[in-house]
């Protein structure tokens, strides 16, 4: 590549003391903690969730897929890099990425635990955690902070704490506490977001109606095709709730969800705003169509969805980030320049830059001078 590739979307491994050792005191007892079982494996054990997080999927990057278990899996046996800072970068050496942004594992199942202030005190002790992590290599290790959003006030102050640590971004809840997110009682929480400068974030599986133990209709591989829904449910609810007409300076990023169902999306809301606004009104008069806001405001990370790169002409490719998603199940490590090489062949140089540079570095303020050298 002639440029720098940046992965707007990788994991991390949370080591068995990522919320022991850095928790408040009074949470230490109930803090998600790693355990063996025989016959299952390390699994993590979260207070208050009847299923515990098995480790299989969580650094299965790089595995045939004959090979991938939701079980059987030791922590010590995982991708070091998942924990390891320093071995990261032999990790992402060899997929030839440069630079990532970084999200939790075990905290993307605690987006859907009911008590939120176990919540807000899991996510403060990962926070503290992944900065250490990310100080190692700041240059190249950019991440995102939680928050459990149990009230504006609450959630204005963990964006603070999240600036001052250092991190680059945050990754929102899909349920907050109070009103939904199109609410007007959030107004100045984006405000906050957009001063500091912190991108906010929604992942997949973060939200409980579309998590993996939601009622799957059919086989259990149809709820593994749905779980992009949560994330559409809620550009659509920012989009038509009139958060982006009050707040023209937001950006979103839709995180894991794919990205060649946008333009089809982007049409099916303007048609439902042309045709039917009359009787299913918006959350508030808008003043441009829908798909101009979705294009606008709202950024897509994706791994291996070439119907993205396929269609980019038609949706705002300068809002589209490739991602290699390491070292998740569903990672394209350690094979994804040659998976680029066919997937991103027809696009135009200045798209193949932005989609895999350009625009998560202008996102993030990623200074790609500095990244070239090491390219």
């Amino acid at each position: 590549m002639p440029h720098p590739v940046i992965s707007a979307d990788s994991h991390i491994t949370e080591p068995p003391n990522t919320y022991v050792d850095h928790i408040d005191a009074r949470w230490r007892d109930k803090a998600p903690r790693m355990q063996f079982v025989e016959e299952v494996g390390d699994i993590f054990v979260i207070d208050g969730l009847a299923r515990p997080v098995p480790m299989g999927l969580v650094a299965a990057a790089g595995k045939p897929a004959e090979e991938i278990r939701v079980t059987g899996v030791r922590f010590d046996d995982m991708h070091r890099g998942g924990w390891d800072p320093d071995a990261r970068m032999a990790d992402q050496d060899r997929d030839g990425v440069h630079c990532e942004v970084i999200y939790p594992t075990v905290g993307m199942v605690l987006c859907n635990h009911k008590d939120f202030d176990y919540k807000h005190a899991c996510f403060e002790a990962y926070n503290r955690w992944i900065a250490q992590y990310c100080d190692a290599h700041p240059a190249r290790l950019l991440g995102c902070g939680q928050t459990a959003m149990r009230s504006v006030k609450d959630g204005i102050a963990d964006l603070h704490a999240i600036a001052e640590l250092g991190l680059r971004g945050v990754m929102m809840p899909g349920d907050p506490a109070e009103e939904d997110y199109d609410h007007p009682v959030y107004d100045p929480f984006w405000e906050a977001a957009i001063e500091l400068g912190l991108p906010l974030s929604f992942h997949i599986l973060t939200g409980r109606d579309y998590a993996f133990n939601a009622r799957v209709r059919g086989p259990a591989m149809n709820g593994f095709l749905g779980i992009v829904r949560g994330c559409q449910d809620i550009m659509g609810t920012l989009v038509l709730g009139g958060v982006f007409e009050r707040h023209p300076d937001l950006k979103i990023v839709c995180v894991e969800a794919d990205a060649g169902w946008v333009p089809h999306y982007m049409y099916r809301m303007d048609h439902a705003y042309k045709r039917h606004r009359n009787w299913l009104p918006a959350g508030q008069k808008l003043s441009k169509l829908p798909s101009e806001y979705f294009a606008e405001h709202i950024y897509m990370t994706f791994q291996d969805d070439w119907v993205a790169f396929q269609t980019a002409d038609l949706m705002n490719w300068r809002r589209l980030m490739w991602a290699n998603d390491f070292p998740h199940s569903d990672s394209t490590w350690p094979w994804s320049q040659d998976m680029l090489a066919e997937h991103a062949e027809k696009l135009r140089p200045e798209q193949r830059e932005a989609i895999l540079c350009g625009n998560v570095a202008d996102l993030y303020g990623i200074d790609v001078d500095a990244l070239k050298v090491a390219a």
